[in-house]
């Protein structure tokens, strides 16, 4: 019973059996590469954003260390009378009440 056709028949299906094994490997190799590839971009944008988000803290604290402490005493110098220090502050914040009524009128319109 070994005629050619018989033979070719099984040659044929172990040859296709065979594509078929490499084919699902090449697959599942792929998506394995493709989830390991998303999951470490994932990561890297994670890390990104905590970098970012860490370099955003720190210049707000250097912006407000700055400001709070040019608003309350200037860095190289000492307040001569102070009278005149509390005199600019005062003039400082009736300044800013005017711009806040000012903004908050212009928002409500």
């Amino acid at each position: 019973m070994s005629s050619p056709l018989v033979k070719a028949f099984f040659i044929g299906r172990a040859l296709a059996e065979a594509v078929y094994e490499q084919a699902e490997r090449g697959l599942t190799d792929a998506l394995s590469e493709l989830g390991k590839f998303d999951a470490e971009q994932r990561e890297r944008l994670r890390e990104f954003t905590e970098v970012v988000l860490e370099r955003a803290r720190q210049e707000e604290t250097a912006a407000y260390q700055r400001q709070t402490t040019t608003a309350i005493v200037p860095i190289d110098s000492q307040p001569a009378d102070l009278q005149a220090t509390i005199d600019e502050l005062r003039a400082e914040i009736a300044q800013l009440r005017s711009e806040l009524k000012r903004y908050r009128s212009s928002s409500r319109a």
